[in-house]
């Protein structure tokens, strides 16, 4: 395998071609994380972002994107908001990680939504990413539904309980108009500081790879925002990355003065319908374990947690996460979310998000 190390913008035509023939001919790799224009759109934010072309006797072989974190740590291209990770290969192929990783000048590779069928011997947890899947069209998607459940019965007699109280429901699949944007943009604000997350729409590198994407028309990776409205009001919106096929669940939130009508479930509902009118047969929904997803999913595809490498960088960063896991786990893991010093722990991480 020879292994060819350059800036995403170095990529030639031909190159790029490939990738996306790569993509073209295997279902699982349809995801628009997995697209070059993602990796593109995130090296222009992240100049510490490379790709590694791969090649073997008969040519070009695969793509693996990845950036440079505090000059050693290697992690997926968009580590942080990049729900799909993984080498974009020929179908068939195969390759040594640990081969990869060393060409690559990389002494450890962090990953945590990678593709379970890659890096299996690093694996250090495997979990279900809940997929909607649409391949039978959004009828068989909804008998399926009430057969397991009445999760789209109750949001129907929710969504007309909404249409009375508030305003007749309207739904925009590909919403354009910039007053839906600020909404989402406000209510997922707010969610971060509720659960004391870092608010990715205030760290700049993600800003602007989400302003390059919404103004894509790239039929493997553009970003689109859907809105459900009450009247004129928006009630819930969703931030999604789609390529031709898969729709990435992404950033999606609602008017908590309105939670009550469930408008958040009703906005998956309706991008499934639209969705499938719209060519796409899978939305993932993203590895978690929350409630509605659990409701909303009929199928799953296995994600992998884990770090590949060797070496001292490898040892010192897996004593770091035991100790981390051990702290946030014990009581002074609960003494450090709270308070003063979790306000000053959580910025911290905000900036070096942001790095």
């Amino acid at each position: 395998m020879k292994v060819s190390v350059v800036r995403p913008d170095e990529l030639g035509p031909g190159e790029l071609a490939a990738w996306r023939q790569f993509q073209k001919d295997q279902p699982g790799l349809q995801s628009p994380f997995l697209a070059p224009e993602f990796t593109l759109a995130v090296a222009r934010q992240r100049p510490t972002a490379r790709v590694a072309v791969l090649e073997d006797s008969d040519g070009i072989a695969g793509f693996f994107a990845y950036e440079v974190r505090n000059r050693v740590i290697g992690v997926p291209v968009g580590f942080g908001i990049t729900d799909c990770q993984g080498v974009v290969h020929r179908q068939g192929w195969d390759f040594d990680p640990t081969a990869l990783l060393r060409a690559c000048k990389l002494p450890v590779w962090e990953y945590d939504h990678l593709m379970a069928g890659q890096f299996g011997r690093f694996h250090t947890a495997v979990a279900g990413s809940p997929l909607m899947n649409l391949t039978d069209g959004y009828a068989a998607y909804v008998e399926d539904r009430n057969r397991a459940g009445d999760v789209v019965k109750q949001t129907l007699r929710k969504q007309r309980k909404m249409a009375r109280e508030v305003g007749d429901e309207r739904f925009v699949w590909d919403d354009r108009d910039p007053v839906a944007l600020a909404a989402l943009r406000e209510w997922k604000s707010a969610q971060y500081r509720r659960t004391q997350q870092y608010d990715r729409f205030a760290t700049p590198w993600i800003e602007g790879v989400l302003d390059e994407l919404r103004a894509s028309d790239a039929d493997g990776c553009r970003a689109v925002v859907s809105t459900v409205y009450a009247g004129d009001r928006p009630v819930a919106a969703h931030l999604g990355l789609r390529s031709e096929n898969v729709l990435a669940y992404w950033f999606p939130s609602y008017d908590q003065e309105l939670s009550k009508y469930s408008a958040g479930i009703l906005l998956c509902l309706r991008m499934a319908e639209a969705g499938a009118a719209d060519g796409i047969r899978l939305i993932d929904l993203g590895k978690s374990e929350a409630l509605y997803k659990t409701r909303l999913k009929n199928d799953e595809t296995p994600v992998a947690a884990g770090r590949a490498g060797r070496g001292a960088v490898a040892t010192a960063r897996r004593a770091q996460t035991a100790l981390t896991r051990t702290v946030k786990q014990g009581a002074l893991g609960e003494k450090l979310k709270s308070g003063r010093t979790g306000r000053v722990l959580r910025g911290l991480k905000a900036r070096l998000a942001s790095r």
